[in-house]
């Protein structure tokens, strides 16, 4: 490791990430592992990250921590598979914040967001498997979804360039304001009973 990665490995170190795996990327493109010593690919790193494992890649040549580079080029890998997940209309609104004034706000309220949103994903999952175990449980799953499409909202009016930044997060509206399809709700509700299918499906075959 050169002084350089040693410099930005105390200073991740200093940040809280003492476990870290050090990533080496080559010019020829390829990931290096430099704690199991074996070459790996971009869907290796991306189940780490499911994982919960953490990691920084630095160029191999430079020593400059690219890992932030590392991961938006995972996420572009992960949408182009063809299950999306971010809306075109937030893309499109992200992309209007570069070079805007509120630019240096929007990266610190994505990370709250999404913080807020793994807090809420336990009780959604709770809620699911309560509609899944029980046919009555449609009405706690919508109060899950109900509860994330509330918070996803509010997230859109704050990149909506016509909100104000620091009053969109006032709550309060009726369903029908906040901009809620009742479409959604029951295209979820098919997908469920497609899911509770094929897990009766399973039960029988496996009786």
């Amino acid at each position: 490791m050169t002084e350089k990665e040693a410099s930005r490995g105390a200073k991740s170190r200093a940040n809280g990430a003492t476990d870290a795996v050090v990533i080496k990327k080559y010019a020829n493109r390829r990931l290096y592992n430099t704690s199991t010593s074996s070459y790996v690919t971009l869907d290796f790193l991306s189940d780490m990250v499911k994982n919960g494992e953490d990691f920084v890649v630095y160029d191999a040549k430079s020593g400059d921590d690219i890992t932030h580079s590392v991961l938006t080029q995972i996420i572009f890998e992960e949408e182009s598979k063809g299950q999306s997940l971010l809306p075109i209309q937030f893309l499109r609104q992200l992309i209007q914040f570069y070079g805007d004034s509120l630019q240096r706000f929007v990266p610190s309220y994505l990370e709250m967001s999404m913080n807020a949103f793994s807090q809420n994903q336990d009780d959604l999952r709770h809620r699911m498997r309560g509609a899944l175990e029980s046919t009555p449980g449609y009405s706690m799953f919508e109060d899950g979804v109900r509860k994330n499409m509330e918070l996803y909202n509010q997230a859109m009016k704050m990149f909506s360039p016509m909100t104000n930044l620091y009053g969109a997060a006032q709550t309060g509206p009726s369903p029908t304001d906040r901009g809620e399809d009742p479409g959604e709700i029951n295209e979820l509700k098919s997908q469920l009973a497609a899911m509770r299918e094929k897990i009766d499906e399973l039960e029988k075959k496996g009786g």
